[in-house]
């Protein structure tokens, strides 16, 4: 069996390729990094190395890489040969990973389609992968099976001693759309497979993501370099929990969890950014606020479902302010944040950034959020 995996990174390595390496599969890296493809082609294995509870180290082997722009054809040929394929990259290159996954399809023979995950964190990532496929050729998708994914797992910026070890957290969650598979699953025993994902999805968008949102955007504003630090910190703390309430009731009320059960995720998850293994920059987790306030991201999304539930979201409401003011001169999207707060009225920001129309009931308190940054009375002054 042949699995091949777009993105060499960490998430990569440590996560997607570890569990396909785990379930039996020849693993065929594809980057663009040529400095990575060659180091994966000059050693036969490396360790992921887990931290936390029920810990282990797991040893890689059977891989191989190929850099996916410079070897395109190659690359192709794989694809046209591979039982799956798989992408850790960002939701935002996906579309550039289209041409060469719609060459491989086309080039395929096997009456056996090829199964396509995108394992991002995002919702409906293979969805928009595989609507940039179909830009590209209007046959390929008849040779593929498409299937949605969740994805849990933290990868911490690695040391560079390391060289490809990585080191990750010992719970990792991949959920899989069991339904668009149908007689096709793949056995992937580090995998979850369940007939509706969405439960899943925003599970954990709305509780690790959020937590993690409002850790790094509340704890750069309190002073906190990294992400443990600002979990340290009492009152960023609390304003963590306080949201994560509010997304409970979101959660629970939309598909049905356990009270009991959700809030053992909710504890778990915040004593998960409290391991110190994991650390990570608050700059680097709050990077591109802009894509984290869309209208069904982390911070707006749950939000707005309150408000449409007649409940004001205050301890969201309190992280989207702070997300307004997330400080990162190398950011391009905070520039462009800020300009438009600058020069759009707070209707037409809130519209334009948030997606939250005037008539909707969330629309007056984020109104009022904007204002207050503009006029420089924020609550965080």
């Amino acid at each position: 069996m042949i699995a091949v995996h777009f993105g060499a990174g960490n998430i990569g390595r440590g996560f997607i390729g570890a569990l396909l390496h785990q379930a039996g599969f020849e693993l065929i890296f594809l980057d663009v990094n040529q400095q990575m493809v060659d180091q994966l082609n000059q050693t036969e294995t490396y360790r992921v190395i887990e931290t936390g509870l029920g810990a282990k180290t797991h040893t890689i082997g059977n891989f191989r890489a190929l850099n996916s722009q410079t070897e395109f054809n190659e690359a192709a040929e794989v694809i046209a040969n591979a039982d799956l394929l798989t992408a850790s990259v960002g939701v935002n290159v996906l579309k550039f990973l289209a041409p060469l996954i719609a060459s491989g399809l086309d080039k395929r023979t096997s009456e056996k389609p090829l199964i396509v995950m995108a394992c991002e964190n995002a919702i409906g990532a293979t969805d928009v992968l595989r609507g940039e496929i179909d830009k590209c050729s209007a046959t390929a998708s008849q040779k593929a099976i498409y299937a949605n994914t969740a994805v849990d797992r933290i990868v911490p910026p690695q040391k560079a001693e390391q060289g490809l070890d990585v080191v990750v957290e010992a719970f990792s969650e991949w959920v899989i759309d069991a339904d668009a598979l149908g007689a096709n699953k793949p056995d992937i025993p580090g995998a979850e497979f369940v007939s509706d994902l969405v439960p899943f999805i925003e599970r954990k968008l709305f509780t690790v993501n959020t937590a993690h949102a409002t850790l790094a955007y509340a704890g750069q504003i309190a002073g906190a370099d990294t992400i443990v630090q600002a979990a340290a910190m009492p009152s960023v703390s609390a304003l963590a929990r306080q949201v994560l309430a509010e997304t409970s009731a979101v959660l629970i009320a939309r598909h049905g969890f356990t009270p009991g059960d959700h809030q053992k995720y909710v504890d778990k998850t915040l004593a998960r950014f409290t391991n110190p293994d994991l650390d990570d920059p608050v700059i680097r987790v709050g990077r591109q606020p802009r894509r984290k306030l869309a209208r069904h991201d982390r911070l707006v999304g749950p939000a707005a479902y309150l408000a449409e539930m007649g409940t004001e979201p205050v301890g969201l409401l309190r992280a989207i302010e702070a997300a307004l003011q997330f400080r990162d001169d190398s950011d391009s999207d905070v520039a462009e944040l800020r300009a438009e707060m600058q020069s759009l009225s707070p209707e037409d920001f809130v519209l334009r950034v948030m997606g939250v129309g005037i008539d909707h009931p969330l629309a007056e308190q984020l109104k009022r959020v904007v204002l207050r940054i503009k006029n420089k009375t924020s609550l965080f002054e």
